[in-house]
């Protein structure tokens, strides 16, 4: 069997591994990259339906291609469509006419014994790299918590296998997750005419827009983007945001008035019995209080600078808590309640198991600095807080890749000075010859 060689090998076609290439190419550094369906695959077929970008067009997207240049209709403030971005992709990839093979799965990868490099073995042959970037991106596994049986009698899916309403049975809903994609499916099947039980845990709640401002201008301006790590105790907190219907804030009180049943994060389950945590109310306060204090920085930057943005009023207006929020439950009963379905909007975990290198500490998680592994020749993209708090987001992981482009260049310099002197070098052929 053949082998290929290449100097630097990317897996994974999504934001990350694009925004790799272009990096790598304007480098003048050769490189494949490798995705195992297609191009930004997870947009087109594990999204709901409905999905649209959390992020208006003008900031989420790379520097050279504007979402106007795939779809005229996309406005600078709108909301690109799943399918949209997914196209966005496409044309990025042909723009910088990136080296990406599809339908390749990589199976294995593993040090070369002896000499330089790793052996990667594909579902398409062999390759060996002198070095790997992992591109996967942080959505590799959905997480699904073992808190309620298979056979429990109610269907259970991930956020990822939901589409739409009308494909799920008839009856009651339980959400579990109160972050952008549990809020806005729970939203979309409350609007749908469902009984939606949102089990509401730690989250952020920034306003959609402010004083006439996009939230992601208002993180860009006061600085949030660039916090290089998280407040202490904050690792586990989700951000609340929705770009559905034009965009909207998240209120989970306004939620509430509106029928949807808020329960606290689920906490266990027996015999048909699903428990809550007593963690509601305090859940709310604190998404409120994060609301507000985005509310106060934005209006001091504004006095401090003299900007003419007009007063918001109504940002900071609230409407009186709804039965379920002045006496949380704290068990559902999802026979008696009708409950038919329990979608987990719950995350996803890391999944490397396929590399076989020593770069990763107990519990599975990549051991690196800003994407530079441990592991000499190893690099990671598309982490969340990868290096600041937009690293998972299209503009932010398209500077992490400049870095590692940049660590990769310096690195090939050093072993180009390396080879040079092994050529230099005399040999006792060399010397014969000499003499």
């Amino acid at each position: 069997m053949s082998v290929e060689t290449i100097d630097t090998l990317v897996i994974g076609a999504g934001q990350a591994g694009l925004a790799m290439s272009e990096h790598l190419g304007n480098a003048g550094i050769p490189h494949l990259v490798l995705e195992r369906k297609r191009i930004a695959e997870r947009w087109r077929s594990e999204r709901w339906d409905s999905l649209v970008a959390n992020g208006p067009a003008w900031h989420d997207r790379f520097p050279g291609l504007s979402f106007s240049e795939v779809d005229p209709k996309v406005g600078a403030d709108d909301f690109p469509a799943k399918e949209t971005v997914a196209d966005y992709f496409e044309m990025f990839a042909k723009k910088i006419a990136a080296p990406v093979r599809c339908g390749i799965e990589v199976l294995k990868l593993e040090r070369i014994a002896g000499r330089p490099g790793f052996r990667v073995e594909t579902s398409a042959g062999v390759i060996e790299a002198a070095r790997v970037v992992a591109a996967t991106g942080p959505f590799q596994r959905p997480l699904i918590p073992p808190v309620i049986p298979a056979e429990a009698g109610v269907v259970q899916m991930h956020s990822t296998g939901y589409r739409n309403p009308k494909a799920l049975p008839d009856g009651a809903v339980l959400v579990v997750g109160a972050g952008s994609s549990g809020v806005q499916i729970a939203e979309e099947l409350m609007n749908a005419g469902r009984t939606v039980y949102l089990s509401v845990g730690p989250h952020d709640r920034p306003p959609r827009a402010y004083r006439g401002r996009d939230f992601v201008w208002w993180l860009g301006v006061l600085g949030k983007w660039d916090a290089a790590a998280q407040e202490p105790g904050k690792e586990h907190v989700t951000i609340a945001v929705s770009g559905a219907n034009g965009g909207h804030t998240i209120d989970f009180r306004r939620l509430a008035a509106q029928g949807m049943v808020l329960v606290g994060r689920t906490d266990g389950y027996a015999d048909g019995v699903v428990r809550f945590a007593p963690d509601l109310v305090e859940n709310l306060e604190n998404g409120d209080a994060n609301n507000r204090a985005l509310l106060d920085e934005a209006d001091a930057y504004v006095a401090r600078n003299g900007l003419d943005l007009p007063e918001d009023p109504q940002a900071r207006q609230s409407v009186p808590d709804a039965a379920c929020v002045r006496e949380p439950l704290a068990a559902l009963d999802l026979k008696a309640a009708g409950v038919s379905t329990i979608i987990w909007a719950t995350g996803f975990a890391l999944d490397y198991s396929w590399m076989k290198v020593d770069a990763f500490d107990a519990a599975g998680k990549p051991r690196h600095q800003r994407g530079v592994s441990c592991e000499p020749g190893i690099y990671f993209l598309g982490l969340p807080w990868q290096s600041r708090r937009g690293s998972s987001f299209i503009w932010g992981v398209w500077h992490d890749a400049k870095y590692i482009a940049d660590q990769i260049a310096i690195q090939r310099s050093y072993q180009a000075y390396d080879a040079s002197c092994r050529e230099a070098a005399p040999t006792p052929e060399k010397a014969r010859a000499q003499a």
